[in-house]
């Protein structure tokens, strides 16, 4: 194989990781209903995140605890 098909080889296999991830971080995206109270905290979801995120349940706070992996 010559070094543009290799690079091409390599291109398509970055993309298909990448797809594959996007994939991965959107079957984890939350669907539905949002919450108006945060089910960790019970402090209210502002509308405005509500409405970007259909399906939201946590705060900013309890999320982003979440995302990190520590508990409060």
């Amino acid at each position: 194989m010559n070094q543009e098909a290799l690079l091409e080889l390599a291109s398509a296999n970055v993309q298909k990781a990448a797809d594959s991830r996007i994939e991965q971080i959107r079957k984890q995206l939350p669907v539905g209903e949002s919450a108006t109270y945060c089910i960790e905290c019970d402090a209210e979801i502002p509308e405005r995140r509500r409405a970007s995120l259909p399906g939201v349940q946590l705060c900013v706070s309890c999320q982003e605890v979440t995302e990190r992996g520590t508990h409060r």
